[in-house]
Protein backbone atom coordinates (compact mmCIF):
# COMPACT_ATOMS: atom_id res chain seq x y z
CA UNK A 1 0.00 0.00 0.00
CA UNK A 2 1.25 3.48 -0.89
CA UNK A 3 1.01 6.38 1.54
CA UNK A 4 -2.39 8.05 1.18
CA UNK A 5 -3.84 11.34 2.32
CA UNK A 6 -7.52 10.89 3.06
CA UNK A 7 -10.27 13.43 3.69
CA UNK A 8 -13.22 12.36 5.85
CA UNK A 9 -16.11 14.80 5.48
CA UNK A 10 -18.78 15.67 8.02
CA UNK A 11 -21.56 17.41 6.08
CA UNK A 12 -25.23 18.25 6.24
CA UNK A 13 -27.23 16.42 3.56
CA UNK A 14 -30.71 17.82 2.97
CA UNK A 15 -33.24 14.98 2.43
CA UNK A 16 -34.37 14.81 -1.19
CA UNK A 17 -32.36 17.86 -2.32
CA UNK A 18 -29.93 16.04 -4.58
CA UNK A 19 -28.71 19.03 -6.62
CA UNK A 20 -28.09 21.08 -3.48
CA UNK A 21 -26.18 18.22 -1.90
CA UNK A 22 -24.09 17.69 -5.04
CA UNK A 23 -23.15 21.37 -5.00
CA UNK A 24 -21.99 21.03 -1.40
CA UNK A 25 -20.07 17.87 -2.23
CA UNK A 26 -18.32 19.74 -5.05
CA UNK A 27 -17.27 22.42 -2.59
CA UNK A 28 -15.75 19.86 -0.22
CA UNK A 29 -14.05 18.08 -3.12
CA UNK A 30 -12.38 21.34 -4.15
CA UNK A 31 -11.13 21.94 -0.59
CA UNK A 32 -9.86 18.37 -0.23
CA UNK A 33 -8.11 18.57 -3.60
CA UNK A 34 -6.42 21.83 -2.61
CA UNK A 35 -4.99 20.06 0.44
CA UNK A 36 -3.61 17.22 -1.67
CA UNK A 37 -6.02 14.46 -0.64
CA UNK A 38 -6.02 11.19 -2.58
CA UNK A 39 -9.39 9.91 -1.36
CA UNK A 40 -12.37 11.86 -0.04
CA UNK A 41 -15.12 10.03 1.85
CA UNK A 42 -18.57 11.50 2.45
CA UNK A 43 -21.19 10.34 4.98
CA UNK A 44 -23.86 7.76 4.28
CA UNK A 45 -26.57 9.08 1.93
CA UNK A 46 -24.69 12.34 1.45
CA UNK A 47 -26.25 12.75 -2.01
CA UNK A 48 -29.87 11.85 -1.26
CA UNK A 49 -29.99 12.82 2.39
CA UNK A 50 -31.00 10.23 4.99
CA UNK A 51 -34.62 9.31 4.35
CA UNK A 52 -36.86 6.87 6.23
CA UNK A 53 -40.14 8.38 5.07
CA UNK A 54 -40.93 7.39 1.46
CA UNK A 55 -37.45 6.95 -0.07
CA UNK A 56 -39.15 5.83 -3.29
CA UNK A 57 -40.22 9.44 -3.80
CA UNK A 58 -36.58 10.54 -3.65
CA UNK A 59 -35.71 7.80 -6.16
CA UNK A 60 -38.34 8.99 -8.61
CA UNK A 61 -36.92 12.50 -8.51
CA UNK A 62 -33.29 11.37 -8.87
CA UNK A 63 -31.62 10.48 -12.15
CA UNK A 64 -29.23 7.80 -10.89
CA UNK A 65 -27.06 7.72 -14.01
CA UNK A 66 -26.81 11.50 -14.22
CA UNK A 67 -25.86 11.69 -10.55
CA UNK A 68 -23.08 9.15 -11.01
CA UNK A 69 -21.85 11.13 -14.01
CA UNK A 70 -21.66 14.24 -11.80
CA UNK A 71 -19.57 12.38 -9.21
CA UNK A 72 -17.30 10.98 -11.94
CA UNK A 73 -16.70 14.50 -13.27
CA UNK A 74 -15.75 15.67 -9.79
CA UNK A 75 -13.26 12.81 -9.45
CA UNK A 76 -11.72 13.46 -12.84
CA UNK A 77 -11.48 17.17 -12.22
CA UNK A 78 -9.85 16.73 -8.81
CA UNK A 79 -7.81 13.61 -9.63
CA UNK A 80 -9.13 11.97 -6.45
CA UNK A 81 -11.19 8.96 -5.45
CA UNK A 82 -14.61 10.13 -4.29
CA UNK A 83 -16.96 8.08 -2.12
CA UNK A 84 -20.57 9.22 -1.69
CA UNK A 85 -23.89 7.43 -1.36
CA UNK A 86 -27.47 7.81 -2.46
CA UNK A 87 -30.75 5.93 -2.68
CA UNK A 88 -30.74 3.59 -5.65
CA UNK A 89 -33.96 2.41 -7.23
CA UNK A 90 -33.97 -1.19 -8.47
CA UNK A 91 -36.53 -3.64 -9.82
CA UNK A 92 -35.63 -6.59 -7.61
CA UNK A 93 -35.70 -5.66 -3.91
CA UNK A 94 -34.80 -1.99 -3.65
CA UNK A 95 -34.57 0.81 -2.98
CA UNK A 96 -30.99 0.36 -1.82
CA UNK A 97 -28.59 2.49 0.18
CA UNK A 98 -25.76 2.50 -2.34
CA UNK A 99 -22.20 3.76 -2.06
CA UNK A 100 -20.74 5.13 -5.29
CA UNK A 101 -16.96 4.97 -5.68
CA UNK A 102 -15.47 7.04 -8.49
CA UNK A 103 -11.90 7.80 -9.50
CA UNK A 104 -9.88 9.85 -11.96
CA UNK A 105 -10.54 7.25 -14.66
CA UNK A 106 -14.27 6.91 -14.05
CA UNK A 107 -16.61 4.73 -12.03
CA UNK A 108 -14.75 2.28 -9.79
CA UNK A 109 -17.81 0.52 -8.45
CA UNK A 110 -21.06 0.43 -6.48
CA UNK A 111 -21.70 -1.13 -3.09
CA UNK A 112 -25.17 -1.81 -1.67
CA UNK A 113 -25.60 -1.81 2.11
CA UNK A 114 -25.92 -5.42 3.24
CA UNK A 115 -26.77 -5.12 6.95
CA UNK A 116 -29.73 -2.83 7.56
CA UNK A 117 -30.66 -1.39 10.92
CA UNK A 118 -34.04 -2.38 12.44
CA UNK A 119 -35.51 0.98 11.34
CA UNK A 120 -34.31 0.45 7.74
CA UNK A 121 -35.31 -3.18 7.11
CA UNK A 122 -38.93 -2.52 6.21
CA UNK A 123 -37.95 0.36 3.92
CA UNK A 124 -34.79 -0.63 2.06
CA UNK A 125 -33.53 -3.72 0.26
CA UNK A 126 -30.39 -5.43 1.54
CA UNK A 127 -27.37 -5.87 -0.69
CA UNK A 128 -26.25 -9.42 -1.33
CA UNK A 129 -22.55 -9.05 -2.02
CA UNK A 130 -19.42 -8.13 -0.08
CA UNK A 131 -17.07 -6.17 -2.32
CA UNK A 132 -13.64 -4.63 -2.21
CA UNK A 133 -12.20 -1.97 -4.49
CA UNK A 134 -8.74 -0.99 -5.68
CA UNK A 135 -7.07 2.36 -6.36
CA UNK A 136 -3.43 2.31 -7.43
CA UNK A 137 -1.74 -0.04 -4.94
CA UNK A 138 -4.42 0.27 -2.22
CA UNK A 139 -7.31 -2.14 -1.71
CA UNK A 140 -10.25 -0.95 0.37
CA UNK A 141 -13.76 -1.82 1.47
CA UNK A 142 -16.86 0.00 2.70
CA UNK A 143 -19.06 -0.50 5.73
CA UNK A 144 -22.17 1.65 5.68
CA UNK A 145 -22.93 2.75 9.25
CA UNK A 146 -24.74 -0.17 10.97
CA UNK A 147 -22.57 -2.68 9.10
CA UNK A 148 -19.57 -1.81 11.26
CA UNK A 149 -21.19 -3.67 14.18
CA UNK A 150 -20.64 -7.01 12.44
CA UNK A 151 -17.06 -8.26 12.89
CA UNK A 152 -17.51 -10.83 10.14
CA UNK A 153 -17.81 -8.03 7.58
CA UNK A 154 -14.45 -6.44 8.32
CA UNK A 155 -12.74 -9.82 8.59
CA UNK A 156 -14.21 -10.92 5.27
CA UNK A 157 -12.99 -7.74 3.59
CA UNK A 158 -9.54 -8.09 5.14
CA UNK A 159 -9.32 -11.68 3.92
CA UNK A 160 -10.29 -10.41 0.45
CA UNK A 161 -7.34 -8.03 0.60
CA UNK A 162 -8.69 -4.80 2.11
CA UNK A 163 -6.10 -2.55 3.73
CA UNK A 164 -8.50 0.30 4.51
CA UNK A 165 -12.16 0.16 5.50
CA UNK A 166 -14.21 3.31 5.07
CA UNK A 167 -17.27 3.66 7.31
CA UNK A 168 -19.63 6.43 6.15
CA UNK A 169 -22.36 7.04 8.74
CA UNK A 170 -25.77 8.62 8.98
CA UNK A 171 -25.88 7.94 12.70
CA UNK A 172 -28.24 10.07 14.82
CA UNK A 173 -28.79 10.27 18.58
CA UNK A 174 -26.58 11.84 21.20
CA UNK A 175 -24.01 14.57 20.95
CA UNK A 176 -20.74 14.38 19.08
CA UNK A 177 -18.64 13.42 22.10
CA UNK A 178 -20.99 10.55 22.99
CA UNK A 179 -20.93 9.41 19.38
CA UNK A 180 -17.13 9.41 19.44
CA UNK A 181 -17.08 7.30 22.60
CA UNK A 182 -19.57 4.90 21.03
CA UNK A 183 -17.41 4.50 17.93
CA UNK A 184 -14.29 4.00 20.02
CA UNK A 185 -15.87 0.91 21.57
CA UNK A 186 -16.00 -1.03 18.31
CA UNK A 187 -14.14 0.65 15.44
CA UNK A 188 -10.65 0.20 16.97
CA UNK A 189 -11.43 -3.52 17.30
CA UNK A 190 -12.27 -3.73 13.59
CA UNK A 191 -8.91 -2.13 12.81
CA UNK A 192 -6.80 -4.02 15.37
CA UNK A 193 -8.24 -7.49 14.82
CA UNK A 194 -7.84 -7.30 11.05
CA UNK A 195 -4.74 -5.15 10.61
CA UNK A 196 -6.55 -2.44 8.59
CA UNK A 197 -6.98 1.31 8.68
CA UNK A 198 -10.53 2.44 9.53
CA UNK A 199 -11.87 5.81 8.38
CA UNK A 200 -15.34 6.90 9.59
CA UNK A 201 -17.38 10.08 9.17
CA UNK A 202 -20.93 11.12 10.04
CA UNK A 203 -23.57 13.51 8.80
CA UNK A 204 -24.12 16.82 10.60
CA UNK A 205 -27.37 18.60 11.43
CA UNK A 206 -31.07 17.83 11.21
CA UNK A 207 -32.71 15.59 8.63
CA UNK A 208 -36.25 14.23 8.85
CA UNK A 209 -38.29 15.17 11.95
CA UNK A 210 -36.72 13.60 15.00
CA UNK A 211 -33.36 12.89 13.38
CA UNK A 212 -30.30 14.94 14.22
CA UNK A 213 -26.74 13.94 13.36
CA UNK A 214 -23.72 14.82 15.53
CA UNK A 215 -20.63 15.57 13.47
CA UNK A 216 -18.01 12.95 14.22
CA UNK A 217 -15.06 11.60 12.26
CA UNK A 218 -12.23 9.24 13.18
CA UNK A 219 -9.17 7.69 11.57
CA UNK A 220 -7.79 4.57 13.25
CA UNK A 221 -4.53 2.80 12.45
CA UNK A 222 -4.09 -0.94 11.84
CA UNK A 223 -2.70 -1.16 15.37
CA UNK A 224 -6.05 0.01 16.75
CA UNK A 225 -4.72 3.41 17.80
CA UNK A 226 -6.60 6.62 17.10
CA UNK A 227 -4.74 8.71 14.50
CA UNK A 228 -7.15 11.65 14.16
CA UNK A 229 -10.64 12.65 15.25
CA UNK A 230 -13.22 15.41 15.05
CA UNK A 231 -16.27 16.07 17.20
CA UNK A 232 -18.54 19.05 16.72
CA UNK A 233 -21.68 20.47 15.23
CA UNK A 234 -20.09 22.09 12.20
CA UNK A 235 -19.39 20.77 8.73
CA UNK A 236 -15.70 20.01 8.38
CA UNK A 237 -13.04 17.87 6.71
CA UNK A 238 -10.79 15.66 8.80
CA UNK A 239 -7.48 15.02 7.04
CA UNK A 240 -5.08 12.20 7.88
CA UNK A 241 -2.08 10.42 6.39
CA UNK A 242 -2.34 6.66 6.05
CA UNK A 243 1.25 5.40 6.05
CA UNK A 244 2.11 2.24 4.19
CA UNK A 245 4.99 1.60 6.61
CA UNK A 246 2.59 1.44 9.57
CA UNK A 247 0.49 -1.17 7.80
CA UNK A 248 3.59 -3.14 6.87
CA UNK A 249 4.92 -3.01 10.44
CA UNK A 250 1.65 -4.39 11.83
CA UNK A 251 1.24 -7.09 9.20
CA UNK A 252 4.88 -8.07 9.39
CA UNK A 253 4.76 -8.59 13.18
CA UNK A 254 4.56 -12.27 14.15
CA UNK A 255 2.44 -11.54 17.24
CA UNK A 256 0.28 -8.59 16.19
CA UNK A 257 -1.15 -9.72 12.87
CA UNK A 258 -3.89 -12.18 13.64
CA UNK A 259 -5.53 -13.09 10.33
CA UNK A 260 -2.85 -15.61 9.28
CA UNK A 261 -3.32 -17.44 12.59
CA UNK A 262 -7.05 -18.11 12.14
CA UNK A 263 -8.36 -21.68 12.46
CA UNK A 264 -11.42 -21.72 10.17
CA UNK A 265 -11.44 -25.53 10.37
CA UNK A 266 -12.67 -25.14 13.96
CA UNK A 267 -15.59 -22.83 13.30
CA UNK A 268 -16.48 -23.19 9.64
CA UNK A 269 -19.42 -25.52 10.35
CA UNK A 270 -20.75 -23.34 13.17
CA UNK A 271 -20.66 -20.24 11.02
CA UNK A 272 -22.35 -21.93 8.06
CA UNK A 273 -25.05 -23.55 10.25
CA UNK A 274 -25.93 -20.40 12.16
Amino acid sequence: MDDLKIAAVCMEAAPGEVERNLDRIQGFVSKASAKGADIVCFPELSVSGYVLNNPAKVCRSTDFGKTIDSLVRMSRGSRMVLMASLIESADDAGPYITQVITGPKGLIGLYRKTHLSPTERAIYGAGKEVKIFKYRSTTFGVHLCYEAHFPEMSTTMALMGAEVIFVPHASPRGDAEKKLQSWLRHLPARAFDNGVFVVACNQVGKAEPGLSFPGTAVVIGPDGRLLASYTGGEETILFAELKGDLLQNVRGHRMRYFLPQRRPDLYRDVVSDH
